[in-house]
């Protein structure tokens, strides 16, 4: 679902097209000489085989532009490691532990949950620790990944730069079920977040955050809350916008007020905006208050 969703992903894309380029690069001048040497030199143009005396100056050069070259590549990747190490001052700290085979998170209110609730815009930092094997936390579209050990404390930080959902992982192979050992980071406004973070425990009412709401019920599946589009059109600007739909095979205008996204969430297959499959299914167990809720949130998401 995230592109570069922090302020640290960027700095790791850009080490990794590098490293990339410089590969492709040679990659293709190596087998184009390969293949112009193979060419020009076969057998049937020079029957006989010329001793080629080295030369101190080739040497040299195919030695120093690796060297060089490799240099760089530490260099980029040294930078971003100290990046991912230097934690800010003001991070918010939540402690996670890895168990076969779950996530589990405490906040410094006492809080715990299953699932890490971040805020956007606030550097966030993990202090981990295993309670029985090693374990790697691993998010994917953070670009950030850390090993998690039985007695000994790990840490990593990020500071997320867009709402919604994020997978998170275990890397190291942990046990028999490793591969269900999966948790999500959300990324919540800040006021939201506030709401959720100070609540009593069994408040209903903000114990589960709108986002959570959409991603348990499949909505974040197929939309996004940026302004790109997915499977679905995006949820960005959406509210008020005004939408070309497809209504028993004609195009119709609408525009996406209340009684709209209402409808296109609990009747889907009523109508589809164009452009998109019909392919939407109808919500189960989705209560009249998660979709005044859903509603209420969908107005906020304003591109600035």
């Amino acid at each position: 679902m995230y592109g570069q969703s922090t302020s640290y992903g960027g700095s790791v894309d850009a080490t990794f097209l590098f490293i990339v380029a410089v590969a492709a690069f040679f990659l293709v001048l190596v087998t184009t000489l390969m293949i112009v040497f193979a060419v020009r030199y076969r057998r049937s143009r020079h029957p006989r085989a010329a001793q080629i005396s080295g030369s101190v100056p080739l040497e040299i050069i195919w030695t120093v532009i690796p060297v060089g070259l490799v240099m760089l590549m530490f260099y980029f990747g040294f930078e971003d490691f100290r990046l991912l190490r230097r934690t800010p001052e003001d991070a918010m700290l939540v402690k996670v532990t890895g168990r076969m085979w779950e996530w589990a998170f405490r906040y410094e209110n006492g809080k715990e949950t299953d699932k890490l609730y971040v805020p956007i815009d606030r550097p966030i930092k993990l202090a981990m620790t295993s309670a029985d094997v090693i374990h790697s936390f691993f998010i994917p579209a953070f670009r950030v990944k850390e090993d998690v050990l039985p007695g000994r404390e790990t840490y990593l930080w990020f500071k997320p730069q867009s709402t919604g959902p994020a997978d998170i992982y275990c890397a190291e192979y942990c046990g028999q079920k490793h591969a269900y050992m999966m948790s999500e980071v959300i990324v919540l406004g800040e006021d939201e977040f506030e709401a959720w973070y100070s609540a009593a425990p069994g408040d209903s009412a903000v114990t589960a955050p709108v986002v959570a709401l959409m991603d348990k019920h499949g909505c974040l599946d197929c939309h996004r809350l940026t302004d790109e589009a997915d499977i679905g059109p995006p949820f960005m600007d959406l509210y008020g916008s005004e939408r070309t739909v497809i209504v028993d095979g004609n195009e119709e205008q609408r525009i996406a007020n209340e009684a709209y996204l209402r409808r296109a969430i609990l009747e889907p297959s009523a109508e589809y905006v164009a452009g998109f499959e019909r392919n939407m299914p109808v919500p189960q167990e989705l209560t009249d208050d998660d979709v005044r809720q859903i509603i209420e949130y969908l107005k906020t998401l304003e591109s600035r």
